[in-house]
């Protein structure tokens, strides 16, 4: 019965981690999947852009205050680096630096989409703990 017990119980953990790793990453598509809205909603391209780059620098902001906590664990720590990787190739796409062209004011709503669909890829790459998800999305509220 002890057996059966301790079973269930870490089959539940389980069950529950997963979810709970599955829904941080919803959140934090959400987040990026909200400013792509914003910026279809805009009709300035110097709004747009500036949707697009206050989102990408609060995610950054976020993951910065995040990889400084003692709670993060190396493995974290690398996956955030990773993150915040494909965050500044995001921004320098839309700004045009670093041997990129700049995003064209007509392909604004375009660019939008195709980060939010890229971070969905990514995130079947980079893997961030609970724990480490939540924190990112609580310091994302706060930030906004």
């Amino acid at each position: 019965m002890l057996k059966r017990t301790a079973v269930h119980i870490t089959v539940m953990m389980l069950v529950m981690a997963f979810a709970g790793i599955a829904h941080g990453q919803d959140k934090l598509q959400s987040y990026l999947s909200d400013a792509a809205c914003k910026v279809k909603a805009t009709a300035d391209p110097v709004q747009k852009r500036a949707i697009l780059s206050n989102s990408i620098e609060n995610m950054e902001k976020a993951l910065n205050k995040v990889q400084g906590s003692p709670l993060v664990s190396k493995d974290d720590k690398a996956s955030i680096d990773r993150f915040k990787v494909f965050l500044n190739d995001k921004r320098d796409e839309l700004e045009g630096v670093n041997g990129y062209e700049p995003v064209p004011d007509a392909k604004l709503n375009a660019f939008a989409n195709y980060v939010v669909q890229d971070m969905e890829q990514a995130s079947q790459t980079i893997t961030i703990s609970t724990v480490t998800l939540l924190l990112i999305i609580i310091i994302l509220i706060l930030l906004v």
